[in-house]
């Protein structure tokens, strides 16, 4: 096989296209293996999930009579570690049905099963010595050319190659998957000198294309890149809690969400991680990096040695940061640490003027700037952690990777953070934060304040931020070539921030429409929670106006947290408490009219929806020509729970859907039945998969997206696709099968049955009749084909008639206030 070090890149990426992958084989079953092993069958790849046999029997499996010759007992750890996977919450698959395209089985007896994989991943225990009987092994069976990857997360990665043939290290590199790895976006890409670059290539697309990962390749250091920097900034605010006497709820409020960072913060994560696991991964480094200036900050400190000591490791030994009781009245109710006395006690309320005033900043980058400003403690942590942080990333250029934005994409998709350090840098202002780093008080262990020189280089040079953006395109300072490029592999990915400026076509303020290039423009909203209101609809129907006058297509997605958390319930509740049901009728007219614009406009619509798609925003995805989605998209209609139905065009679309699905000969109560409850137990997709499982999506008109970053570019194709293939507008439905007075006898009788055994509340009883009465098309007196018209109308009278109810003013009134729906 010749050596591609010496090809052109062209060359290398077309073996990069034509490598596939149908089956792959992973060895090792642990909480990482077996998940990952579901990972891989989320996308439709045939799995060989293997782990050691059992040492000895089981009493249960003495009483059987079993012996190790059975397969039951030398499967027993693979089985019993998927089955467990399998259980978990939340799910390490899409759907329970792609757990069949895993096949289990032991080293002793089916190591020979690797030969026709296409990729080995090998993820037993954290032991060099283990890990090399195993690839003694892999050597035996393995197919020369077959790529082969540990998932270590600091076991130098050159250690497990000594000693292999030439192919395997051709082969072999380091591919780190966080846990949950099917959730958790980052994959750790670490090749050997030995490794062949077009294998490196091929990992990098693959993790990033067909795993929806964020692929950050790293050099084959301490921790490579993500825990290095992640437990880092973690431990360093350890260090900090005692010089700046901050208390367990401060800590994780101030670097919570107002931080850009998860709701979990910081010692919430690390009860969920586990303090033995953090703490593993410290003294790792503190034997490791030796030559990191800042390595005493991986020495701990007193009261997390103490926690160790007292085995309150966090959530799997029932204390650790946070400790959760029953009161006397037996509520639950979640202590914090005292970490100076080391006791329990109830948690305080923090309050800081600078959190309150970063509030009204949307804009992360100007709230960084805000928070930094803070005269309070939250301002003083933020600069005390911050400024050494800095420091240190800085200096981890060219340590650890030899361009520094591999650093914030790791941080950002491994630790869920919005900006990754160098792009909070940035936010703050290089040159000035320069300058405030030296002059910083409170220093975590082996911080001079000094950053590294290539920092100070760039600024001499004249370069004043590490990012910039021109023509839609987005450049970071090569510190080699001392000046900017953009970054590699974005160029398959639309970032409506770094085009928005330049192409902008209209706006208001809910909806930005902005020309994506090639004839297709995208309609973004930007409310709340991208809730629906008044806006909303302006925005789409110009949209849509101005897609059928001067372009060919549109798509309606965004770059923000959610697609859209659906209607604006307050305006609702406003009218409702009111009485203006002229308005009300108006306003919900208005939404399906909106819907209905979306299905039978003269151009493709398609929409791009991801995480929380409820509501109006699962509606107006339901009445698009194509749904394009994020693999992570949570979808449904969740009307129920306020205490009406689905008015936007939900309902008459669930009618209209089941009536497709009637078949000749079928059961047509069954699939109304099945409608019904999708809606009626305002069932949420947890996955794209289940979407379609609950029909949200239909076959052939929908397809997904695994990586979050290509969703848009991914529903621009198809825009442009539905409309070279000739797109013609379609015509208003008038066929619809309802079943009249036959589907409503059996809706009733189910919703009164479920109110004589308690099961559902007098108020759930009278939505679910209402909501029968539209998927049935009314009393008819047999089944009959009507309009979508006439089932808007009935949707429409049905949602006034719910509005006007107490029990749903009360239901609107106090998802209003606490956030969640009542069901009473």
């Amino acid at each position: 096989m010749m050596d591609l070090r010496h090809e052109t890149s062209d060359m290398r990426h077309q073996i990069v296209d034509k490598r596939r992958i149908k089956k792959i084989a992973v060895l090792g079953s642990g909480v990482m293996g077996s998940r990952i092993a579901c990972h891989f069958a989320n996308i439709g790849v045939e799995v060989l999930l293997l782990d050691i046999v059992p040492r000895e029997l089981t009493p249960q499996e003495e009483a059987k009579g079993l012996t190790f010759d059975s397969r039951v007992v030398r499967n027993r750890i693979v089985n019993q570690s998927l089955e467990n996977a399998l259980k978990s919450n939340p799910s390490p698959v899409f759907s329970k049905k792609n757990a069949k395209l895993i096949t289990t089985g032991n080293f002793d007896d089916d190591m020979g099963g690797i030969a026709s994989a296409d990729w080995v991943i090998e993820v037993v225990v954290e032991r060099l010595d283990i890990k090399r009987e195993v690839f003694d092994k892999v050597e035996i069976h393995r197919t020369p050319g077959t790529l082969i990857t540990s998932n270590t997360s600091g076991i130098p990665i050159h250690l497990m190659a000594e000693g292999r043939s030439a192919d395997f290290k051709a082969h072999f590199c380091g591919t780190h998957f966080f846990n949950p790895p099917r959730y958790l976006r980052l994959l750790e890409i670490i090749p050997t000198a030995d490794t062949k670059p077009e294998v490196v290539d091929f990992l990098m697309h693959y993790g990033d294309k067909f795993l929806g990962k964020t692929t950050v390749l790293c050099k084959d250091t301490p921790a490579f890149i993500g825990n290095r920097v992640g437990v880092y900034s973690m431990l360093a605010l350890t260090h900090l809690v005692e010089q700046l006497d901050l208390t367990v709820e401060e800590v994780d409020k101030f670097t919570g969400p107002a931080m850009g960072h998860p709701k979990s913060a910081t010692f919430r994560t690390a009860d969920v991680v586990g303090l033995d696991t953090l703490v593993n991964v410290a003294n790792g480094l503190a034997e490791n990096a030796k030559d990191d200036e800042a390595g005493g900050v991986f020495q701990l400190p007193g009261y997390i040695r103490q926690m160790v000591e007292n085995k309150w490791l966090g959530e799997k030994s029932g204390q650790g940061f946070y400790k959760k009781i029953k009161d006397e009245q037996g509520n639950s109710e979640i202590l914090a640490l005292d970490l100076k006395s080391l006791e329990y006690r109830k948690q305080e309320k923090v309050k800081a003027g600078t959190l309150e005033a970063t509030k009204a900043v949307e804009d992360i980058r100007k709230r960084m700037k805000v928070y930094e400003q803070g005269t309070d403690k939250a301002g003083m942590f933020f600069r005390a952690m911050h400024y050494p942080l800095f420091e240190y990333v800085s200096r981890r250029v060219p340590e650890i990777t030899d361009e520094f934005f591999r650093i914030d994409d790791a941080m950002r998709a491994g630790f869920g953070w919005e900006l990754g350090p160098f792009e909070v840098w940035d936010a703050l202002g290089v040159r000035e934060t320069v300058e405030k780093i030296k002059a910083e008080e409170k220093r975590v262990p082996g911080h001079s304040g000094e950053v590294a020189d290539w920092v100070r280089e760039m600024l001499d040079a004249g370069h004043d931020s590490f990012y910039k953006v021109e023509n839609g395109i987005r450049y970071y300072y090569d510190i080699g070539a001392q000046s900017y490029k953009p970054i590699p592999g974005t160029g398959d990915f639309i970032i409506l921030d770094n085009i928005r400026g330049q192409k902008t076509v209209w706006k208001n303020s809910g909806v930005t429409v902005t020309d994506l290039g090639d004839g297709i423009l995208n309609a973004e909203f930007h409310t709340k929670m991208n809730t629906i209101g008044g806006d909303v609809i302006q925005g789409l129907h110009k949209a849509i106006e101005l897609a059928e006058k001067d372009f060919r297509g549109l798509v309606i997605g965004n770059d923000g947290a959610n697609f859209s958390a659906g209607a604006n319930i307050g305006m609702i509740f406003m009218m409702a408490v009111e009485q203006d049901y002229d308005e009300l009728n108006m306003a919900v007219k208005t939404f399906q009219q909106t819907s209905m614009r979306l299905r039978y406009s003269s151009i493709p619509v398609v929409a791009a929806p991801f995480a929380l798609t409820l509501g109006g925003g699962c509606e107006f995805s339901m009445h698009a020509d194509f749904v394009q989605l994020h693999a992570e998209t949570y979808m449904g209609l969740v009307e129920f729970g306020v205490g009406v139905i689905p008015g936007g065009g939900g309902s008459k679309e669930f009618a209209l859907r089941a009536s497709d699905e009637f078949k000749e000969g079928q059961i047509e109560q069954q699939v109304l039945r099945e409608r019904f409850l999708t809606i009626g137990q305002a069932k949420v997709s947890t996955s794209a998969v289940e979407a379609f499982e609950l029909g949200y999506l239909q076959e052939g008109k929908y397809a997904v997206s695994m990586n979050r970053n290509r969703l848009l570019a991914d529903a621009k194709a198809k825009a442009i696709e539905l409309a070279e293939a000739g797109y013609t507008q379609p015509a208003p439905r008038k066929d619809i099968k309802v079943l009249g007075k036959q589907g409503l006898g059996i809706v009733y009788a189910g919703a009164n049955s479920m109110r004589a055994g308690n099961y559902i509340s007098e108020h759930d009883q009278k939505i679910s009749e209402k909501l029968g009465w539209v998927l049935c098309g009314g009393d008819l007196s047999a089944p009959t084909e009507v309009s979508e018209e006439y089932l808007l109308d009935l949707e429409r009278e049905a949602f006034l008639s719910l509005c006007g109810e107490r029990k749903t003013l009360e239901r609107i009134q106090h998802m209003l206030t606490k956030g969640k729906p009542l069901r009473n």
